[in-house]
């Protein structure tokens, strides 16, 4: 196990960040000792299709550029040029930067969360380190919060940050990562560790056990003891055997009090008409400070470590995550669920141990090394091979926000006043049915285990997690807004500032280009051509094609037609590709 570095209460200087990665990055690639990696089968894109297949795995979407760059240095050092990528603008900064910080009873930011909506969707649709973002959302599925579930001052700078620590884990470490994740003021809040207390056996008060049993069950060990190749282990009679037991989390419990926000570099500022007191944003980036008269001081054994009476609360959490951290559970069970979430959602167990044994050691003896596990999924021949476009279990439903992702950037979606006024899209009925960063509960949209009752999908004992947020209303839902969308682009009330002035006339704000499908509107096939390779990696099949170029041809266009003609044409494609069943289905 490597060596962490002692807890501090200090916020995240993502700037510092910046400049670590990018001094890190020089020296690995002055190093003369490469990681040893294990030989693989598929190094190159043969193919487009196999370039925007790679692409699509590995992020949001895939351009001209990026196939062609793929396909010239091969996916290895494509993606080792990714993890090198800049650091781009923190949410955190974003919404400063629009003026969310602003303190007025007209706006009241501190009281509200769409701007954490609009900072997300601003994130995930413009940044350009693509792939580190596309890996913090995997995360974020993971490590849920969810702006839901927050009610505090300032939840949606609490929200940002929340993402900036997963964006800026995301190439490091896996402890780092949950130590920075159990002291968010942002997880304290949504999981009850903020202003939990130590026992008091005179009004019968016992510390709070939500986050002891999250931190176990869903964020490093799973409910079951699992063999390397993610399989859960049996006993003698067959029974899957319990990975933690109340008394591990009762136990554990103990560890996580006395932490609550950090209010030392608070400022309180008056608002001038409510002459309401509002404090600052800065306990928003901090990590929970500890007060050490609030934390329990009894011993608390749990899963095989026990930590003496009496030791003190940050050594405590230190012992406490090296031991979760270095649980022989953590690699299958983190492993498998990031495969579901970039490739597929029924890996073959060998698939789930050659992840697993990344994340248990890079190569170069590190353990948790989250660059290695990315590589270990993405590299794997079980996700590179063209056997998995056959086989009727490899793949995953394409989640709904992550469809809607991909249309921006692939057709150069831009806010023209900067606002990203795309706010809540949770609702199944006439949105998305997902938002990013709005989960229900702690337990993501969908659980990674579901399975599809009364289905061919449930008889074979396949997994599709993403289908528990199928239903009749979120099919047509997703349906209807898209079509609107990728017609019309999307109007947003004064899109000049910053607060949702309500019932005001929405300004088209955010639309996409569609410059390059426009250029070719009147060769229909050469549009689903593009279409089938930057959306489907080639995937639709030929009869599909057929009908949607049939379809498009049924409307006469000529390069006279008008400017609303071609880009119904254009519109019209794009909303059947993203319809179609071959495409709702990433392979």
């Amino acid at each position: 196990m490597e060596k962490n570095a002692p807890l501090v209460e200090e916020p995240l200087d993502i700037n510092a960040l910046k400049l670590g990665a990018t001094a890190l990055a020089s020296a690995l690639a002055a190093c003369s000792v490469a990681p040893v990696r294990p030989q693989r089968a598929y190094i190159e894109a043969k193919t487009d299709d196999d370039a925007a297949r790679f692409l699509l795995q590995a992020q949001f979407s895939a351009s001209d550029a990026e196939i062609t760059r793929v396909r010239s240095v091969g996916y290895a050092r494509w993606l080792t040029e990714q993890f090198a990528a800049p650091f781009s603008e923190t949410g955190w900064d974003w919404l400063n930067r629009r003026g969310y910080d602003a303190i007025h009873n007209d706006t009241r930011y501190y009281d509200n969360s769409y701007p954490g909506d609009y900072m997300i969707w601003h994130q995930v649709m413009t940044s350009p380190d693509a792939v580190r973002k596309r890996c913090a959302l995997a995360l974020s599925e993971f490590f849920v919060v969810s702006l839901t579930g927050l009610d505090f001052g300032w939840r949606s700078h609490g929200l940002a940050h929340y993402w900036d620590q997963l964006s800026a884990n995301a190439f490091g470490n896996f402890r780092t990562l949950l130590e920075d994740v159990s002291l968010n003021p942002a997880m304290g809040f949504y999981l009850n560790t903020k202003g939990n207390q130590k026992e008091n056996p005179a009004t019968g008060r016992v510390p709070d056990e939500n986050y002891a049993r999250e931190v176990m069950q869903l964020f490093t060990i799973g409910l079951y003891q699992l063999n390397p190749d993610g399989t859960e282990k049996r006993d003698a009679s067959g029974q899957r055997l319990e990975s933690y037991t109340q008394s591990d989390v009762t136990n554990l419990a103990r560890v996580f009090t006395g932490y609550d926000f950090d209010q030392s570099r608070n400022v309180v500022t008056v608002e001038p008409v409510q002459q309401r007191k509002v404090g600052s944003t800065a306990f928003t980036r901090m990590r929970m400070a500890l007060a050490p008269a609030r934390h329990s001081s009894l011993d608390a054994a749990f899963l095989g470590t026990r930590i003496p009476a009496n030791t003190s609360g940050d050594k405590a959490l230190k012992l406490a995550l090296d031991t979760l951290f270095a649980h022989p559970n953590v690699g299958p069970f983190f492993g498998k669920q990031m495969i579901q979430r970039l490739v597929t959602s029924n890996p073959s167990p060998a698939y789930v141990a050659r992840v697993a044994a990344a994340f248990n050691d890079d190569g170069n003896g590190v353990r948790g090394n989250l660059q290695a596990v990315w590589e270990a999924i993405l590299l794997d021949d079980e996700a590179r091979s063209r056997n998995g476009l056959a086989d009727p279990k490899f793949g995953r439903l394409r989640e709904p926000m992550l469809r809607f992702i991909q249309w921006g950037r692939t057709f150069g979606i831009q806010s023209t006043e900067g606002s990203w006024k795309l706010g809540d899209l949770t609702n199944p009925a006439t949105q998305l049915g997902q938002s990013p960063l709005r989960s229900p509960s702690v337990f993501n949209f969908f659980r990674p285990g579901y399975v599809p009752p009364a289905t061919m999908m449930a008889t074979s004992g396949s997994l599709a997690p993403e289908f528990q947020i199928v239903t009749e209303s979120s099919v047509s839902g997703y349906l209807n807004y898209m079509q609107n969308v990728i017609r019309n682009g999307i109007f947003v009330n004064t899109p000049n500032l910053p607060n949702n002035v309500r019932n005001a006339k929405g300004v088209l704000d955010i639309a996409a280009s569609y410059k390059d499908e426009l250029a070719i509107v009147t060769n229909a096939s050469a549009l689903v051509k593009r279409l089938n390779l930057l959306l489907c990696a080639g995937q639709l099949s030929a009869a599909t094609q057929a009908l949607m170029i049939n379809g498009l041809n049924a409307t006469p266009l000529s390069a006279t037609s008008s400017e609303a003609v071609k880009l119904n044409r254009v519109a019209s494609a794009i909303f059947m590709v993203m319809a179609a069943p071959e495409y709702l289905v990433q392979k």
